[in-house]
């Protein structure tokens, strides 16, 4: 596959991903025609399982449709670096950042490469549906957060991102940060951010003790990237909820209203932990 504008690049960090990674690469190879020319890297980093394996076993597949995908592999932990290592070879102009736990629809990269072909800077995201949860605490949170205006708002983004060469150009290497899809999506304002119909479909953590570790190391990335980079802070511009939206939620998710409010209120009383944590 030569090099060029036409080429869309995936990056998929990975770390001990071999639970999920097989599903994952399956229905990124099953995307339809409109996807186009695609190169698939799997930044492998510290995997202690089979993930690198499974990965490597999908590049058959993807030489059978015109597409390339290879497995890179590191010792060193860490999804910043992974991220890094694999964009410094990744060839095409639209980059689109996915976790190797999320399953793409048929239609997602076809549209996001349509929007994404435009001159001018731009981010996409498919539309995000939770993957259903095995326990109720999780069903429970999970129906109240996709309710939030940030959430309804369009172009989360969590879990998978896009943006074209100019969009792209708009940082460097990425920072050792916690939360790289806040610190991309805020490179954006609003109107540069775009949402494709086609869905993408992101699991939640399972449980009461993840939903409070996981939620902890979220707000504490979003309040480091506002404190390293506080120009960014003005695009980010999330709808507010306001009293008579808490009042609507508590109405219309009584029980799902108490778990999100519980589990704010626990992530509030204990300082986050230093380390990395994964999102499910």
């Amino acid at each position: 596959m030569e090099a060029g504008p036409e080429i869309l690049s995936v990056i998929m960090p990975a770390s001990n991903e071999a639970a999920w990674i097989g599903r994952s690469l399956a229905a990124l190879l099953a995307q339809d025609a409109a996807a186009g020319a695609v190169e698939i890297i799997v930044s492998a980093n510290a995997c202690r399982d089979g993930t690198e394996a499974i990965a490597e076993g999908f590049a058959p597949q993807a030489r059978a449709r015109g597409w390339t995908l290879v497995c890179l592999s590191s010792p060193e932990p860490g999804k910043v670096g992974a991220l890094n290592r694999a964009d410094a070879i990744a060839r095409g102009a639209i980059r689109v950042y996915l976790d190797a736990d999320v399953l793409c629809d048929p239609a997602l990269l076809g549209q996001i490469r349509a929007v994404l072909s435009r001159p001018e800077a731009a981010y996409a995201t498919g539309t995000l549906v939770v993957a259903p949860a095995r326990s109720r605490v999780t069903r429970l949170y999970a129906g109240l957060w996709v309710r939030l205006p940030f959430v309804t708002g369009g172009a989360v983004g969590a879990g998978f991102f896009a943006v074209n060469a100019a969009g792209r150009a708009r940082w460097g290497a990425f920072p050792a940060i916690i939360s790289d899809d806040t610190y991309v999506r805020l490179q954006f304002a609003p109107a540069e951010r775009h949402e494709v119909p086609a869905r993408y479909h992101w699991p939640m953590v399972e449980g009461w003790r993840n939903l409070v570790r996981v939620r902890r190391r979220q707000d504490a990335g979003v309040a480091e990237v506002y404190r390293l980079y506080p120009a960014l802070k003005a695009n980010d511009r999330k709808p507010r909820l306001g009293w008579g939206g808490l009042l609507g939620l508590a109405v219309r998710a009584p029980l799902g209203f108490l778990v999100y409010a519980l589990v704010s209120l626990q992530v509030r009383l204990r300082r986050p932990a230093a380390d990395w944590t994964r999102g499910r």
